[in-house]
């Protein structure tokens, strides 16, 4: 008696490895850090807050560096012959924050020029602080092994968003904005929760690892239950991704939010949705692969779809077009972004999985990048109009000749198009897993999406070349808004001469 109590107490004992979850607890400490100085910073030096903000994120990025070299894991149960861990800093953990952190980084130096622009319509304690909350759970999503901390992981960087979509006062498309991407996480969230609850009865734990060994010996009677399971936390995340028919929240959330917001969303948001997506998938139901595979394919084609063709259908006059636009092609993205996850259901073995994973993972790269550098040019010209639409970045080269060139830039890396090397060769790598998966028509249907996005990138890079409406005048650019253009804009001119640097994760094993 007294020795299997022994040894239940064994299994409940839990080590941790604090470098190992540094990076999280860095941002979430800043967090606290920066809500509390707000009591005692003056009004007039709000700044300060922004720039502790930014060198949080920085020293959550550079606490990376030390995991580099070796598989870390933390929150571990011991004992019965097993190790069970909810936290695991792997190849595929640290490339996650890699993104997320930088990203959460890139969104604070867009960011601060807005809060000083915006008066007191933006109070900058709560901004910073929900910001860094946000960024500490995205962080702490791709470490998570199990499902209950998956899921708290996803809430911490959920919760916080919603507020920073609805924080600007006096707003109504804020709060209309907020309260239509609220209902929908929450639909997302229930629905999750309900499958894990399902997951858990039929299989008896929430470590996703124990979970791909039970699900292939679930006795007959809870077959169904663990199906149900299955099929409803893949629902909730596909809202999480914005995948079609679950994406309607997505233009009118980008258009009320705060512009350094809708860029935080379209990147960090996407990559915590995905990542959801990949660890509940290729980690704890690859038994139910020949489930998921063919519906996440069907999700993707839907989803590129819609994307594109409503972006195909924006009218360049029309108020807040170009963040619309942008927004649209965030949807077309995700698309292309749940083709390789789809590939990965049809692979013969785990090493094709993981390799098809790496294709998803070396693709949001490159659109995190791209991505934000737009967003960040279009906080620019925001600044003077007002009203974002894409006819008022006619003549931008004229006005502001980096800012176009740059903006034509990206934009081109999203079409896929020379110069933008990183583009083209992150589509061809999307594109070769769902060929080598047998998904053929799948790949048609991108190789049509990609022809369809070609004319709208097109059509907008033109406009900023053409002659220019009335005289150009010239403006002052903020240095952290500067800072943010050349930092997307070093990126993808980097990964654009050399594109292995992340092309090689979808020809290696992650997890």
């Amino acid at each position: 008696m007294a020795a299997a109590s022994a040894e239940s107490a064994t299994s409940l004992v839990q080590s941790v490895d604090w470098l190992a979850i540094a990076p999280p607890t860095i941002a979430a400490v800043v967090g606290l850090v920066v809500l509390v100085a707000d009591l005692f910073v003056k009004d007039g030096r709000k700044a300060l807050l922004g720039w502790i903000s930014v060198a949080g994120l920085a020293a959550a990025a550079l606490a990376l560096l030390p995991l580099l070299n070796d598989d870390r894991a933390t929150f571990c149960l011991t004992g019965g012959g097993t190790q069970a861990c909810s936290y695991s800093a792997d190849r595929f953990t640290l490339v996650i924050q890699l993104l997320v952190l930088g990203g959460a980084l890139l969104a604070a130096l867009l960011s601060m020029s807005t809060l000083k622009d915006s008066g007191d319509e933006l109070p900058a304690g709560e901004f910073w602080f929900l910001l860094l909350s946000s960024a500490a759970g995205a962080a702490l999503l791709p470490a998570s092994r199990d499902l209950a901390t998956l899921v708290v992981a996803l809430e911490v960087a959920s919760l916080p968003a919603f507020a920073l979509v609805g924080l600007k006062r006096g707003d109504k498309r804020s709060s209309e904005a907020a309260l239509k991407f609220f209902l929908s996480s929450v639909t997302a969230t229930a629905v999750s929760l309900m499958g894990v609850s399902f997951v858990y009865a039929a299989t008896g734990t929430l470590h996703l690892t124990e979970i791909a060994t039970e699900l292939q010996n679930v006795d007959g009677q809870l077959h169904t239950l663990a199906q149900t399971g299955v099929a409803l936390t893949l629902v909730g995340f596909a809202f999480k991704v914005a995948a079609v028919p679950f994406h309607f929240w997505v233009p009118d959330t980008y258009v009320g939010a705060p512009l350094p917001v809708a860029a935080y969303l379209s990147v960090v948001g996407k990559a915590v949705g995905f990542t959801g997506l990949i660890l509940v998938t290729v980690v704890a139901f690859p038994s139910y692969a020949d489930v998921w595979g063919p519906a996440l394919a069907v999700l993707a084609a839907l989803t590129m779809t819609a994307g594109n063709v409503a972006a195909l259908r924006q009218q360049a006059t029309r108020a807040y077009s170009a963040v619309r636009l942008l927004a649209w092609s965030s949807v077309g993205q995700a698309g292309y972004l749940l083709v390789p996850i789809a590939a990965a259901g049809y692979a013969d073995d785990t090493a094709g999985a993981e390799k098809a994973i790496g294709s998803t993972v070396a693709y949001a790269l490159m659109y995190a990048a791209v991505n934000l550098g737009a967003f960040a040019v279009a906080a620019l010209v925001g600044r003077t109009r007002r009203l974002n639409r894409v006819s008022d970045y006619r003549g931008l080269y004229a006005r502001s000749p980096l800012a176009a060139l740059v903006l034509g830039f990206f934009l081109l890396c999203l079409a896929g198009l020379p110069p933008g090397i990183i583009g083209l060769f992150a589509k061809v790598t999307v594109f070769s897993a769902a060929v080598d998966a047998g998904l053929g028509w799948l790949a048609v249907v991108m190789a049509v999406n990609v022809v369809i996005a070609l004319f709208y990138y097109l059509q907008w890079t033109a406009l900023l070349f053409r002659a220019p409406e009335g005289e150009p005048v010239k403006h002052r650019v903020p240095a952290p808004l500067t800072a943010a253009i050349a930092l997307t804009a070093v990126l993808g001119i980097a990964l654009s001469g050399a594109p292995q640097l992340i092309l090689r994760f979808s020809d290696t094993g992650l997890f």
